[in-house]
């Protein structure tokens, strides 16, 4: 061909990137690896090995291990015989260590890049030009924390030995976003990569060895998802963080229910991509192809719900399928491709087999007239127009280069669309009108949002999702947190539960006048109520005289709960001054009855009259400390490397229930339900036990202090029977459990329904006077969840 022939013609010639270096280092080790355990390789244990096959090529390319308990044990002694010197090594000492993994990212960077695409099938341009830098970034961001830690993470210590399970989208970045907080904050690591892309992760733990990473504070582990169970069931780890689908991440919540293991998920998305009639169109449909056609499709929060205003529905469709045309399939070493490869063949069958569904459901179906490799997994741009919003595609996670298209009328139509799933991972937002962009943002129930933009990351700014997208988030401070633990927490012993004292009969009152019956009822809506099977149980003081009788709360009495909480949402959009008011109001009402609430106590408990005032101002302290952190909890701004900011908003859960622990029947309440009422959260309490009835008169005070009917209520009863409800109930939106180890063990398991957050103390005992411990950031933290909106300004 002659140089006018391109001229002409204008098309691409191919431009390969060279491949020999990794196929080198692949060569060095026979194509055969092992597990790589305390600074070295070593052979499985078993023996055993998985073939891993090349995308692009369906060619066989290595053997990597299939790990067996033995070797998952090995790893996690090694992690955890290096934790202690990791930890001693100093906050300026990790960061040294990060500092020097950053750097040798950059220097190996075209080996990282060329080894992803090959093992991957993604175009070598996003390896190169997204996965290794950002990955570079974030032990660099991370180093900084490191160097930080002692002063701006003094009441925080390291969790210990932590299991990290990362997908196969992005495995090198998803290895930094994961190893380098971990290592930041002090902990050591046992990373189980996935099976399908294990190499990026196996070349890291060796060059990281090769720039001084002492050994055993990266541990490599790989095999299938019988590697990952032994690894989520090993009581040597402390925390499980885990990149992955929703169905395994249910299991891993019901695997380590009650073990004590911290716990993050982030799981897949079906993410709405909502174009406006005032968006920059041309720009919008760029941001579909980066939002949807990105590494094929294989991307948790790929927006691939596009929800587009009815005037502009045609012409962006139009636009869109002539963008779609010049769209090239490849093999993904050559520069000049768009799209490469799927992962592997069980996920192309999955992707043809939701395709053929939705156009059964009637879809219109379709596809970029592009070349196609004959060999490899490949599949074309895909786009399902006229899709029902309840139809199986637009509903499912496809995890590949598939769009589902519907539109709508108005904005508040295009939240509803737009919140229809059960996913909350992410949504990009198009208008050229940033009033209206920052009224739909935080409407939507999505932790990431991007506005005129798509596909935004960065190290400095949280990651992770809403509802069944998981919980926990991934970079910035708030990342951080989740690879650490309250240094007043540690030491916590186990809470010993008393025996119940036996009921003495009561002499007969006589001819006397008897005094008014007080019977305490349950709170609901506002309103005091009877429980639904109208029975109660009596309350005994420790010598065993009945004091009065409380509600038997049952399963219908909390779901009316539950609907009265949901129907106070206006509670979250109330200001912050307002919150702060009503606590502040609540502080001086119960100040009021403060002598009447102490013998209350003092009878439930036996404590002493000057104990029983203490727990009374305490609570009234508490009321007055969380009245004052409601206008100051706030969020931040973040500045990430571009021309934009990310907004990080504290926004409410929604609707939490609280098990309250039996000591300290008022300042434990008040000290649970403040902070969640105090961020905007309504709150399904369940009250001690043993002592209901300070939370019981608690109701009188919340009927004279401006609580809104349903803020905040109240059912008394069994509280292991009542957890197990609450855990169950879809509704609820996240569960903190303080008391037995039992009802912690069963509230994670039970959640798992709608996977929402539960904050437990497995069954230790907290002192609840103690500030550090049971006030202020170390709560609040868990009665919020952070949302990113970005927000890039300038041409």
């Amino acid at each position: 061909m002659s140089v006018a022939h391109y001229y002409e013609t204008m098309e691409y010639g191919p431009a390969p990137e060279a491949d020999g270096e990794a196929r080198a280092w692949l060569k060095r080790h026979g194509a055969l690896f092992g597990h790589f355990i305390g600074g070295k390789f070593v052979t499985p244990e078993a023996g055993k090995h998985l073939t891993t096959i090349e995308p692009a090529t369906g060619k066989a390319l290595a053997q990597i291990g299939q790990g067996s308990a033995a070797d998952v044990e090995a790893a996690v002694n090694a992690a955890r015989t290096a934790q202690p010197l990791w930890v001693k090594l100093g906050g300026h000492g990790r960061a040294r260590h990060l500092y020097a993994l950053t750097r040798m990212l950059q220097r190996h960077a075209r080996l990282f890049a060329v080894l992803e695409a090959i093992d991957n099938g993604k175009p070598i341009r996003e390896t190169r030009d997204l996965d290794v830098p950002l990955a570079a970034r974030h032990f660099l961001h991370h180093a900084g924390w490191a160097q930080l830690q002692d002063r701006e993470f003094t009441d925080q210590v390291p969790i210990g030995v932590i299991g990290q399970i990362i997908p196969w989208n992005f495995p090198l970045l998803m290895l930094a976003w994961k190893i380098a907080p971990a290592l930041a904050a002090g902990n050591t690591v046992v990373l189980k990569p996935a099976e399908f892309t294990s190499l990026t992760a196996l070349l890291f733990a060796e060059l990281a060895a090769e720039a001084g990473l002492p050994p055993g504070v990266l541990n490599v582990i790989t095999g299938d998802g019988a590697t990952g169970a032994l690894l989520v069931e090993h009581p040597g780890v402390d925390k499980i963080a885990f990149t992955g689908s929703t169905e395994v991440g249910r299991l891993i919540r019901q695997s380590t229910a009650g073990s004590g293991k911290s716990l993050t998920l982030e799981l897949g998305g079906k993410s709405p991509f909502i174009v406006f009639d005032d968006a920059d169109i041309d720009g919008a449909v760029e941001g579909v192809v980066d939002a949807i056609w990105f590494n094929q499709g294989q991307v948790c929060c790929a927006g691939s719900r596009l929800l587009l205003q009815e005037g502009i529905a045609e012409t962006f469709r139009r636009r869109l399928i002539r963008r779609m045309e010049s769209l090239r399939v490849g093999m993904p070493l050559d520069k000049a491709i768009d799209m490469g490869a799927v992962v592997a063949p069980v996920q192309l069958e999955r992707i043809k087999a939701l395709v053929e569904t939705g156009v059964r459901e009637g879809a219109e179906k379709y596809q970029a007239p592009v070349e196609i490799p004959a060999e490899g997994c490949f599949y074309p741009p895909t786009l399902l127009w006229n899709v029902h919003p309840s139809s199986t595609v637009a509903i499912e996670e496809i995890f590949g280069p598939v769009l589902v298209a519907m539109t709508f009328r108005t904005p508040d139509e295009a939240v509803m669309l737009a919140n229809n799933s059960r996913y909350g991972l992410a949504a990009s937002v198009w208008s050229e009108t940033i009033g209206l962009a920052l009224d739909i943002a935080p409407k939507l129930l999505a932790g990431v949002v991007w506005v005129n933009a798509t596909n935004l990351f960065d190290a400095g700014v949280g990651f992770g999702g809403y509802r069944e997208s998981g919980f926990g988030r991934e970079g910035g401070r708030e990342g951080m947190y989740e690879y650490l633990k309250p240094r007043a927490w540690n030491g916590r012993k186990a809470r010993v539960t008393a025996s119940s004292p036996a009921a003495v009969s009561a002499d007969g009152a006589g001819f006397g006048v008897p005094p008014i019956d007080r019977t305490a009822k349950l709170f609901v809506g506002g309103k005091q109520v009877r429980s639904d099977g109208n029975y109660a149980r009596a309350v005994l003081s420790p010598k065993g005289r009945q004091l009065g009788e409380a509600g038997e709360g049952n399963r219908k009495d909390i779901r009316n709960a539950v609907a009265a909480a949901r129907a106070a949402e206006p509670w979250a959009r109330a200001t912050t001054h307002n919150r702060a008011q009503i606590l502040y109001y609540l502080a001086e009402n119960l100040s009021a009855r403060g002598d009447e609430f102490a013998g209350r106590i003092a009878d439930m408990t036996g404590v002493s009259g000057t104990k029983a005032r203490a727990e009374v101002d305490a609570s009234i302290e508490r009321l007055f400390s969380y009245g004052a952190w409601a206008d100051k909890f706030e969020g931040t701004v973040h500045t990430p490397p571009l021309r934009g900011v990310a907004l990080a908003m504290h926004e409410p859960i929604g609707v939490v229930g609280v098990a309250c622990p039996d000591e300290a029947p008022l300042l434990g309440f008040v000290s649970l339900v403040a902070p969640l009422i105090a961020m905007g959260n309504r709150v399904v309490a369940v009250p001690s036990e043993r002592h209901p009835l300070a939370a019981t008169d608690f109701y009188q005070v919340l009927e004279t202090s401006d609580v809104p009917a349903g803020v905040v209520n109240i059912v008394t009863g069994s509280r292991d029977d009542l957890v197990r409800v609450l855990a169950e109930h879809d509704d609820v939106d996240a569960f903190w459990v303080f008391g037995s180890r039992e009802a912690s063990a069963s509230a994670e398991r039970l959640s798992t329904g709608n996977l929402k957050r539960t904050f437990v103390d497995h069954g230790l005992l907290l002192d609840w006077y103690d500030t550090n411990a049971c006030e202020g950031p170390i709560l609040l933290r868990h009665a919020v969840q952070v949302k990113n909106i970005w927000i890039p300004y300038g041409d």
